[in-house]
C-alpha cells in the first residue's frame, strides 16, 4: 500500500464524490483528524487521519 506524507495545502483526491461533484480537497489542518477543504464548494469538514488514509485515491503537493 502506498503510503503519501500530508502537509497544509496540498490537495488530495478521495474515493467517493462530494455531493457538488468534486473528488478533490484541499488539506486545511493535519494531525489526528484532518480539515478538508472542497475544491468544488468550498464546504469545510473535520475527518479523522484514518478515513483520510483509507481514502486517498491521489496526492497533489502545493507548489512553492
Amino acid at each position: 500500500m502506498e503510503r503519501f506524507v500530508y502537509e497544509v495545502g496540498d490537495i488530495v483526491k478521495l474515493k467517493k464524490p462530494h455531493p457538488c461533484g468534486s473528488q478533490e480537497w484541499e488539506i486545511l489542518r493535519v494531525g489526528a483528524d484532518f480539515r478538508l477543504k472542497c475544491q468544488g464548494c468550498g464546504h469545510q469538514v473535520m475527518v479523522s487521519r484514518r478515513l483520510v488514509e483509507k481514502n486517498t485515491r491521489g496526492l497533489i503537493k502545493k507548489t512553492e
